[in-house]
């Protein structure tokens, strides 16, 4: 399963190459956000200067399949294609919350349409 994941700065990191990302989940908007990586083959860290990386970090591991190094006028930002040996817990807590948030926003809409929340009408007299 490959990966995208966005740094900013210029990380030129080549195809190939094994790395180590470091990730943990930002508790404003659920999203996995990758603290440091470090290219297995050179031993080069890249690391995002921020305060308060917190206990929940996960580690995993990937192959390089594309960079893409985007220059402008407010700065620069690389794109990584990774192939990753597994998706970590965080990956794996983001998928269970949207998960339930799907479930729950199904329950919703078979209730308003299934007629859950009216009393069943009442059977009419059989003749025979």
């Amino acid at each position: 399963m490959d990966r995208s994941i966005v740094m900013p700065g210029q990380i030129a990191i080549a195809q190939g190459h094994r790395v180590e990302a470091t990730e943990r989940l930002d508790p404003l908007s659920g999203e996995a956000v990758i603290v440091t990586l470090v290219d297995l083959e050179t031993n080069i860290r890249y690391r995002i200067a921020e305060e308060g990386y917190g206990v929940d970090l996960v580690r995993w591991l990937g192959r390089v399949l594309d960079c893409t190094i985007s220059v402008s006028a407010t700065g620069a930002c690389t794109e990584l294609r990774i192939d990753a040996t597994g998706p970590g817990a965080v990956g794996a807590k983001v998928a269970l919350r949207d998960a339930d948030a799907a479930a729950d926003a199904a329950k919703a809409e078979a209730d308003r349409w299934g007629g859950a929340d009216r009393p069943p009408p009442e059977e009419p007299e059989r003749f025979w």
